[in-house]
């Protein structure tokens, strides 16, 4: 007999399988709706066959890509500066399946198809739930095409190499590539947010092209093969587009100094780089690259929104993969009412996300053909990003709490989450960025405001809770004492009261009422799983629940 046998202590019963394959599209009620609501239902294959590699293949690969992080490789061998950043094979699978499904450029590739950015985003709620870090290059990339639409000789250049499905990683030429992708540059150490006070000097050239000198203190992702950028030229601050790789071969004047270390986003490189006369092209006009890098922040925002929305649903799927097969006091946890409460909270809140993000979407769909549509764009990008990135860490952490101790253990996917909650409230500008820019939109542009209460008062008198909250919003942006002192509590209630609006209008018996009693009403908690009796605790927990092996 074995020393095993002999001895033995324990035997492991009553804890969870490791969750199944599934296909995550074919799993999402709520996505599924949101997509057929705006138009893009036409884009069903395409989103099945995401939803069905993320969740056959794709969630190991992005285990494994936070696992090894990124090296920075600033010599070869023999002394050469090569300024290499090397990535486990897993980031690159990542990168190639992403791109071979569009996830990138399905938008302007469709651009004649409505709902082409609402099918778009769905492809990157799908995607991002195997992994966020390599969302950053696929981001920047998709959100540059109309940044650099405004010099079109560039546009001619580059627009196609980026919208391009091949992913190629090699340290060569953008015009020997088969793919590209792009990346940004805004910061400095001495201004971060306030990009007026850069102090990179952009030095003008007999052939038109400029001479860069100075820094940035977060250059992502440093592999890219060119980057946006931000510099002062004589004329006030220009939009640069600076290559990795000069079209003879040789590197660039960008010299990366280290990678950041970060709290999460392993699997992304974010870094700090000096410019040595590095070379770049001018985008758009001399003074106006504030406005100009402006239209990609729009959409690099919208994205904070869709990969918030996307952690929060793959922390819930976690959430109910063990909660069906755990016991405890003699029930399943599943069965029991306040674990219920608590999913069906989550799945709520999930559902309030993905509603929101795929409304924004749905209006930048619109805006170059609809004026109102693009003045509700404007605003709600940053609201929306305002609080559904601010509800990602809270989502994530309460589903950790239902796995308990081992929600926190590294061995599962809920530790990385939770890292990277927080980031997308912090990129692209924090909370109180977001806050002044509504505050700035509504001053400066009228239209922005009727837009905003046109989609509130789309929903008046469906619910008593609802109707109070669009009464307090509509007086508290009236009255301009300390608008900006309390600006966070107004957009987050504006962005609770847009979600709500879609609820109450989505034909969901319950779900919008329910929102409305737990956000909105006067008995709300501060915590999730605050629903109260009568709330539709089964339908949302069956609308969430995946089909296992799908």
């Amino acid at each position: 007999m074995s020393v095993e046998a002999q001895f033995r202590t324990h035997e492991v019963h009553n804890q969870p399988e490791p969750m199944p394959g599934y296909n995550l599209w074919r799993s999402d009620l709520p996505l599924q709706q949101a997509i057929a609501r705006h138009g893009a239902e036409w884009a069903a294959d395409n989103l099945d066959a995401m939803g069905q590699q993320v969740g056959h293949e794709l969630m190991e690969a992005g285990e494994l890509a936070n696992r090894h992080r990124p090296e920075l490789h600033s010599f070869d061998r023999y002394g050469r500066r090569i300024d290499e950043v090397e990535f486990h094979p897993a980031y690159h699978q990542l990168m190639a399946a992403a791109m071979a499904n569009q996830m990138h450029s399905f938008a302007w590739n469709n651009a004649e198809r409505p709902g082409a950015h609402v099918a778009r985003a769905g492809l990157m709620y799908l995607y991002g739930q195997a992994d966020a870090g390599t969302c950053c290059p696929l981001t920047m990339t998709y959100a540059s095409i109309p940044a650099l639409r405004h010099s079109p000789e560039l546009a001619a250049q580059w627009v196609p190499r980026l919208l391009s499905s091949d992913y190629d990683p090699r340290t060569l030429p953008a015009e020997q590539k088969r793919g590209c992708t792009i990346g940004m540059g805004m910061t400095e150490k001495q201004g971060g947010s306030d990009v007026r006070s850069n102090t990179t000097q952009a030095l003008l050239q007999p052939d038109g092209s400029y001479r860069l000198i100075g820094h940035k203190f977060f250059f992502s992702a440093p592999m890219c093969d060119a980057h946006l950028v931000l510099a002062q030229t004589g004329q006030g601050i220009g939009c640069f587009l600076l290559p990795r790789v000069l079209p003879d071969g040789s590197l660039n004047g960008v010299r990366i100094q280290r990678l950041k270390d970060k709290l999460g986003d392993w699997s992304n490189a974010s870094s700090e780089v000096e410019f040595l006369g590095a070379t770049a092209w001018l985008v758009g006009q001399e003074g106006r690259g504030v406005a100009t890098i402006l239209e990609m922040v729009a959409l690099t925002r919208l994205d904070c929104m869709i990969g918030s929305a996307s952690m929060m649903r793959q922390a819930l799927t976690q959430a109910l993969n063990h909660v069906r097969q755990r016991a405890a006091f003699g029930r399943l946890l599943i069965d029991q009412p306040l674990m219920r409460n608590v999913l069906a909270d989550l799945a709520l809140e999930n559902e309030a996300a993905v509603a929101l993000t795929m409304r924004v979407a749905a209006a930048v769909d619109a805006s170059p053909r609809d004026e109102q549509e693009a003045a509700f764009a404007r605003i709600t990008t940053a609201i929306g990003k305002y609080l559904i990135c601010k509800r990602g860490p809270l989502v994530t952490n309460e589903a950790q709490e239902c796995l308990g101790g081992l929600g926190y253990v590294e061995e599962n996917i809920l530790p990385r989450l939770y890292r990277q909650a927080p980031l997308n409230s912090i990129w692209e500008g924090s909370g109180n960025v977001q806050c002044l820019d509504v505050l700035r939109a509504l001053r400066r542009e009228p239209e922005t405001r009727d837009a905003l209460f046109a989609e509130l008062t789309a929903a008046r008198g469906l619910n008593r809770d609802y109707d109070r909250q669009l009464d307090w919003l509509a007086q508290g942006f009236a009255d301009p004492n300390e608008l900006e002192m309390r600006s966070r509590l107004l957009v987050e209630r504006t962005g609770m009261a847009l979600q709500a609006s879609l609820l109450l209008r989505s034909n969901q018996p319950g779900i919008g009422d329910a929102f409305c009693r737990a956000r909105l009403g006067a008995e709300r908690g501060s915590a999730l799983g605050c629903l109260q009796p009568g709330d539709p605790v089964d339908l949302l927990i069956g609308r969430a629940m995946p089909q296992w092996g799908g």
